[in-house]
């Protein structure tokens, strides 16, 4: 979210219509009824314009469409709407610079939309367009016709008081007007104010659209106004309605032998989770022993959400909607309830809980011979932190260091769990190494983490990167994953899968243009010697001054991944068939999945593919947004770490190049800004787009991606969520 205050005075201006408001006006009265005819006078009274000048406006009008041919004249001064394909649905993509792209599955390519020819169209809206033909030298365009459907009424923004109205406006680049609230729609609101605002009506007249204020969310640049601001752009909640509070609470959490009867039992098997050090929810834990036949029987063992989350109630409804957890650098918004999520639920040591498993059999090999899925009960004998779990690993010691342990204090795990780990890390190994082979892509980017205060401050950057343990957990959470999703697919029963398509060749050609500059390259020979070049770049650029600029440009090549229940495998993992089946506390996609193998197992008949659709596209939305305010309150945090660091020398590195200046990543903190083309002081540099670079017009150097430079932070914009660099010099 990004918003701005404009402490200006505004006066609803009463326009003249301009002939291209009539022309969208005329076509959407008359395309209503294909059949039908109509004269000036009967557009006139739908559109209800009574004075002569007006319709002297629509007989002009009129010949304009004739002669464009996008009307016809059946007889003397009767007109019929003429259809053609020139007529697209599509949704409105604004650029940020006040003009937009029409995108449609109907159009091969996006078409370019004047400001003058959106009417009122917003971000994301679902519109009736007409594209003109494209005409010698110039490219298509659109015009917007008809709003079929808002993409979105709210807003979040800050009060512009005056006298006896007041505006809300946003600097979000995609938002190109305010809203114009009247006086006795403000409420409680004062000037500055951060709301969020709703559209209620456009009149015909009016520049801006008229609204009211729904909700006060804070004071502008306080911490938690910021916060709540970043979910209220996106529509996230951040409590729970007190119905499915209540509900929640009058759940019954106990452990009964009446379930457990049955359930496999499983709560006398060796039993432990790995999870982060500061997590909460423990969605999923494994077990581990040996069998007989010298073969290891390994459980992947998932919280039992669908037992407490049942269909058709206020509390399923919830889970729905929010359909994932949001994660927060200094808060997590959950998708359940904390009596559910952080406790029923919460595979935590030493407690008894109901789990949904997969169980198999392997040998030395990591080759699987016996196969299980079905409910069970599992008891914890251990919560392990990440950090431990590496450090077993790393030194085979039983004895996890104070500087290490979970409680601060120094610990020892029985030697029965350090033997799983070793064994289980081993396994791991034998399954990723398959999967590279295979053609799995390996993206282990960096992550930014903060140090906060007792005030949630940010007062220190570091980076989490995985090691074996985490890709030990990932392995065997991958392998549960795959093969639940395999025993219905290949029952061919709907299911929901988590989809990834392959990358685009396009943005794999952009990518080669920019790692080439550094000396890398991708082999496009065929689908697996990309994923093996990439694999080979992503390892290449390790520890170098270019990592993490590849790591982003390289995930951004990549196609999203999503939820359907049409199945096209996962490009990415390299695998056929794959679900989300493993975090069903903090995602709806996995309730399903967890849902609908049960009522397989029970011998239920295929569901309904249409409606597992629809929700299926929910999640994805829902995943969306949920991942761009985690994006937003990252940046948020590193804008106001930085804050504090005026004056300092940071040596960055060139990320981005763009005809107004140079983005800049501090290699320390990896805290992005930008530098802007006019303030660099050693020379004139004008933009070469084929170089991805700056040029000095008199010393003839260069700035372009990737190199290394000296900078300063200029400004640093809580509101905005931007940081400016002063440019010092370049590190040659």
């Amino acid at each position: 979210m990004a918003y701005g205050i404009k402490f200006m005075t505004k006066k609803i201006k009463n326009k003249k219509k301009k002939n291209f408001d009539f022309s969208a006006k005329i076509l959407k009265v008359i395309s209503k009824n294909t059949q039908k005819s109509y004269n000036y006078k009967q557009i006139a009274a739908q559109l209800e314009i009574t004075d002569t000048q007006g319709r002297n406006e629509i007989i002009k009008e009129l010949k304009r469409l004739l002669s464009e041919q996008k009307i016809e004249e059946i007889e003397t001064g009767k007109y019929r709407f003429v259809p053609n394909t020139n007529y697209v649905e599509g949704r409105i993509d604004m650029t940020g610079r006040k003009t937009a792209y029409l995108v449609s599955e109907e159009l091969e390519n996006d078409v370019f939309i004047p400001t003058n020819n959106l009417h009122k169209a917003l971000d994301g809206d679902l519109v009736k367009a007409y594209i003109y033909n494209k005409r010698k030298g110039k490219k298509a365009e659109a015009e917007v016709v008809e709003i079929l459907e808002r993409h979105k009424i709210h807003f979040v923004g800050v009060v512009d008081l005056q006298k006896n109205f007041a505006f809300v406006s946003t600097a979000d680049t995609k938002m190109y007007t305010d809203i114009f609230i009247p006086k006795d729609k403000i409420g409680e609101a004062q000037n500055g104010d951060v709301v969020v605002a709703e559209i209620e009506d456009w009149p015909e007249k009016a520049d801006s659209p008229f609204g009211k204020v729904i909700k006060i969310l804070g004071k502008q640049g306080e911490h938690n106004t910021e916060i709540h601001a970043i979910l209220a752009e996106y529509g996230l909640p951040n409590e729970f309605p007190i119905e499915v509070e209540a509900y929640t609470n009058k759940l019954d959490t106990s452990i009964s032998p009446e379930e457990i009867a049955k359930r496999r039992d499983m709560r006398d098997v060796l039993t432990f989770t790995i999870d982060p050090k500061d997590a909460k929810d423990f969605d999923d834990a494994l077990s581990f022993q040996v069998l007989e036949n010298g073969n290891y029987e390994i459980g992947i063992h998932i919280a039992d959400v669908s037992h407490y989350v049942q269909e058709d109630t206020v509390l399923d409804d919830e889970a729905f909607h929010r359909s994932t957890s949001v994660y927060l650098v200094d808060r997590t918004i959950p998708m359940l309830p904390e009596v559910l999520s952080n406790f029923a639920c919460s595979l935590r040591p030493n407690e008894e809980k109901y789990t949904f498993s997969a169980v198999f059999e392997l040998n030395n090999k990591a080759q699987i011979t016996n196969q299980w899925f079905g409910r069970t009960v599992t008891y914890s004998d251990q919560r392990m932190a990440y950090e431990e779990a590496q450090y077993v690993i790393e030194t085979k010691d039983r004895i996890i260091p104070d500087e290490i342990s979970i409680t601060g204090k120094s610990q020892e795990i029985t030697e029965e769990i350090a033997e799983a780990i070793l064994k289980l890390n081993d396994l791991a190994k034998i399954m990723r190494s398959k999967r590279m082979q295979e053609g799995a892509i390996s993206f282990d980017k960096i992550e930014v983490k903060f140090n906060l205060n007792e005030n949630d401050e940010p007062i220190g950057v570091f980076f989490k990167q995985s090691k074996d343990a985490n890709h030990l957990i990932e392995e065997f959470m991958l392998l549960a994953n795959r093969k639940v999703s395999e025993f219905i697919g290949k029952q061919k029963k709907t299911f929901v899968y988590r989809i990834h398509d392959e990358p685009d060749e396009d943005k794999l050609f952009g990518l080669q243009a920019i790692i080439s500059k550094f000396g890398h390259s991708l082999n496009f020979k065929s689908s697996k010697s990309i994923s093996q070049s990439l694999n080979t770049l992503l390892k290449d650029v390790q520890g170098k001054k270019e990592q993490n600029l590849v790591d982003t440009l390289a995930i951004r090549s990549m196609s999203k991944a999503s939820y359907s229940t049409h199945n096209i495998g996962h490009y990415g993992l390299a695998f056929d068939y794959y679900s989300h089946f493993t975090s069903p506390i903090r995602r709806y996609p996995d309730v399903m999945a967890h849902r609908l193998l049960q009522h397989y197992l029970d011998g239920g008949k295929s569901v309904n593919e249409e409606e597992f659709e629809k929700k299926c596209q929910h999640c994805s939305s829902m995943e969306s947004l949920a991942t761009s305010a985690e994006r937003d309150s990252i940046k948020y945090m590193q804008v106001k770490y930085m804050q504090n660091q005026k004056g300092k020398e940071f040596v960055g590195v060139i990320s981005g190049v763009t005809e107004w200046g140079i983005y800049v990543e501090i290699v320390e903190n990896k805290c992005e800004g930008m530098v802007r083309i006019r303030e660099i002081k050693d020379d004139y540099y004008v933009f070469d787009e084929k170089q991805y670079a700056l040029v000095g017009q008199t010393t003839h150097n260069l700035l372009q991606l990737g190199d290394e430079v000296i900078i300063t932070v200029k400004n640093a914009d809580l509101v905005k969520k931007q940081l400016d660099f002063n440019y010092i010099r370049k590190i040659d």
